[in-house]
């Protein structure tokens, strides 16, 4: 099964590793010049879920294992990028096989970490990127359409390209045309303007009088658009803290949840993930990510590919009747669990043990 993971773009020097290593935990150099980030960061973000969390509490178990979501961290985009500006080409090739895409706007002074348009102005780098987008979705769905092949002329998939190509050219999103089926299609064949996007608003640590955030906001606001205000650095740091003193000093600050946490959850959601959890004789107790809809022979593969190739039934109990009796022997008994095929859609906060036979 595919990897799914999210892109953190953006312009030069707006934190985007900074938010990579706060997510994830990693070592991303940050440096205050452009393209410090060459090529990709890689790195996995766990999860926060109160039900892994209670389920671990009777249970007791040697592990407790969160499901994870994958950040790319990819080198920033500049102006005139389609024309191979900056990293150019290579960046957008780069984000074509992304699902959703996390865009870091700067709304911190940082005046010791430059700008290459050498002011604040996150409106404009807004549109700027999206520019960059617009310019390189056109390209490529220039070349769908004249490409020298009969095939793809006669097909049906023509009228869809037209479309967005005219939306694009108004400097119109293809959502503004094209149904929900269609998105998902055209996010599919890696077009950038039809992906999920949400935006981090990489803002000062402590709250000051900024009239770019307020203009933001509203700007936001008026798109419809989703978006999430961090402070990165500060993230960051809290990340590099042992559990119980970043708890403490979120406690101090009166943060209930990690901005962290919240961006996780939201990107999980924007991937269309939902969760189902595993318990392995007592030893361990495991989150699992799958998208939506998937069957729950897909779900044993992500476990084992053992266990999709020799798949016979599944013993399915919802977390929620699990937490309420305690024991999965008491819910047996109770009639809580129920045996699935292999054609049974998962739920989320499904428990589920796979029966198979190893091959």
């Amino acid at each position: 099964m595919a990897t799914l993971s999210c892109g953190i773009i953006g312009l030069p020097n707006v934190g985007k590793s900074t938010l990579f290593n706060a997510l994830t935990g990693g070592n991303a150099e940050v440096a205050n010049f452009p393209f410090s980030t060459i090529s990709p960061n890689r790195g996995v973000a766990y999860v926060s879920d109160p039900r892994l969390e209670e389920l671990a509490k009777f249970i007791n178990p040697q592990k407790i294992i969160p499901a994870t979501v994958e950040f790319i961290d990819v080198a920033g985009l500049v102006k005139n990028a389609h024309r191979g500006e900056g990293l150019g080409n290579e960046f957008l090739s780069r984000i074509r096989g992304i699902e959703v895409l996390v865009e870091v706007v700067r709304c911190f002074q940082g005046r010791g970490v430059s700008h290459p348009e050498g002011s604040i102005d996150p409106i404009r780098d807004i549109e700027t990127l999206e520019l960059e987008l617009f310019f390189s979705d056109l390209s490529m769905v220039e070349r769908r359409l004249t490409k020298p092949n009969k095939m793809i002329k006669s097909s049906s998939r023509v009228p869809l390209f037209e479309k967005v190509k005219e939306a694009l050219m108004k400097g119109e999103f293809p959502q503004s045309v094209c149904s929900e089926t269609e998105i998902r299609e055209l996010a599919k064949e890696g077009f950038l303007t039809a992906k999920p996007l949400i935006y981090v608003v990489n803002i000062e640590a402590e709250e000051t009088a900024n009239h770019s955030l307020k203009e933001l906001r509203e700007y936001l606001k008026k798109r419809k658009a989703e978006w999430i205000e961090i402070c990165a650095q500060l993230d960051m740091e809290l990340g590099e803290l042992p559990p119980e003193e970043r708890k403490e000093f979120l406690k101090e600050l009166n943060i209930k949840e990690n901005r962290e946490d919240k961006l996780i959850k939201r990107t999980y959601r924007l991937l269309n993930l939902i969760t189902f959890f595993t318990i392995t004789g007592g030893r361990e107790v495991r989150a699992w990510a799958i998208k939506r809809g998937s069957t729950v022979r897909e779900a044993a593969g992500k476990v084992h590919s053992d266990m999709e190739r020799g798949f016979i039934r599944a013993e399915v109990i919802p977390v929620s009747s699990l937490l309420k009796f305690h024991s999965p022997k008491e819910a047996k008994e109770k009639g809580e669990i129920r045996i699935e095929g292999k054609d049974y859609k998962v739920e989320d906060g499904d428990v589920i043990h796979f029966i198979f036979a190893v091959r």
